[in-house]
Formats: structure tokens, C-alpha cells, sequence
């Protein structure tokens, strides 16, 4: 079977690559609308199966469609909308803890699996000129919740509860088991 990562996230592309070269990357146009009265930590869920299913299935493919978000206060904190939004957020994340949730949905001809990761993060005090270096040198406004844990905001995390790469995007663990429990593909 061949992989397809429905994705055009860099970050996922290099997480996948670390267990096998052998896949396709297919990006995903689909409108990412889901319902408002949707349970927050179902949304990436949700999104990631819309993603999959958006992407063309030819036979022997195995589609993986992925999405994650940061959840803080009962909000969604997606990718910011320019520099100010990811000060913001960075300023309200400073000290405090938050959950990252990525939904994954592997898809083929046959069926349909779908899971989420949660990951509990918590930052230390982040001084207001240490996020105005971040948000300069490493702009983040392709990333839900406005860091990178990989780049230099690594230095921020005080601890984190959970799988390190669903932070970074991609709940490498859980999606490597899953492909290999749900649909007998191994790639290790």
C-alpha cells in the first residue's frame, strides 16, 4: 500500500519521513468549516477526516489526513492572524498550561479509522522581548497557537505531558500503531 500524507505542513512531512521515505505528499483544498457546537478536543478530529476524505483515493492508498490545535480557556487557539495575534497569544500562554490536540484520520478504499492525541504543555514566564525575538526570527503564523516547540519556543516549555511530536504536529507513536493495528501497514 502507499502512503499519502494529505497535508502541506513541513513539520509533518519531516515526522513521517523519520519512519519511512515511501510516501506521497497530497495536499488538501478542503473548506476547514466544522460546526460550532462541536466539542473543542473533537475538532482536529473532525478536521482531519475532512481533510482525508478531501484528497483523491486510488486504489492500494492510505490516505492520512492530520490536524492540530491548541486549546486554552475553552478556546481554540488556531494559527494566528499576523504578528500582533501571535504576541497575544504567546503573552496568554506565558506561565500557563494548554493542551495540543491533533486528530488523525487514515483512510482507504475499505474504511476509516479516526483518533486524537492530547498533549498537556506547560510554559514557563515568557519575558515580552523573549516573544518579540520568537515571533520576529521564527515567524509563527503557520502554527496553531502561535510556536513551534522544535524552533526556539522549545525554550519556553517548562514540561509536557504526553506524545512531544503531536506537539510538534504529527502523534507519531499512536499513528504508527494504528496504521499497523487498523490496516496491517508496518513501517517499522
Amino acid at each position: 500500500m502507499k502512503l499519502v500524507l494529505a497535508s502541506k505542513s513541513p513539520r509533518r512531512k519531516e515526522i513521517l519521513s523519520m519512519v519511512t521515505s515511501d510516501f506521497l505528499v497530497r495536499v488538501s483544498g478542503a473548506d476547514e468549516n466544522v460546526s460550532s457546537d462541536i466539542d473543542l478536543f473533537e475538532v482536529p478530529v473532525q478536521l482531519a477526516k475532512i481533510k482525508a476524505e478531501a484528497v483523491a483515493l486510488y486504489e492500494d492508498e492510505v490516505i492520512i489526513g492530520c490536524d492540530t490545535v491548541v486549546i486554552y480557556e475553552n478556546e481554540i487557539l488556531g494559527k494566528p492572524r499576523d504578528k500582533d495575534d501571535a504576541i497575544r497569544m504567546l503573552s496568554a500562554l506565558s506561565g500557563k498550561a494548554h493542551y495540543v490536540v491533533s486528530g488523525v484520520a487514515i483512510r482507504t478504499k475499505e474504511k476509516t479509522y479516526s483518533f486524537g492525541v492530547t498533549t498537556l504543555v506547560k510554559m514557563r514566564e515568557i519575558a515580552k522581548k523573549e516573544i518579540l525575538t520568537y515571533v520576529t526570527k521564527f515567524p509563527p503564523l503557520d502554527k496553531a497557537g502561535a510556536y513551534g516547540i522544535q524552533e526556539m519556543a522549545g525554550a519556553f516549555v517548562e514540561k509536557i505531558d504526553g506524545d512531544f511530536y503531536n506537539v510538534v504536529g504529527l502523534p507519531l507513536c499512536e499513528l504508527v500503531s494504528a496504521l499497523k493495528r487498523e490496516f496491517n501497514v508496518e513501517l517499522i
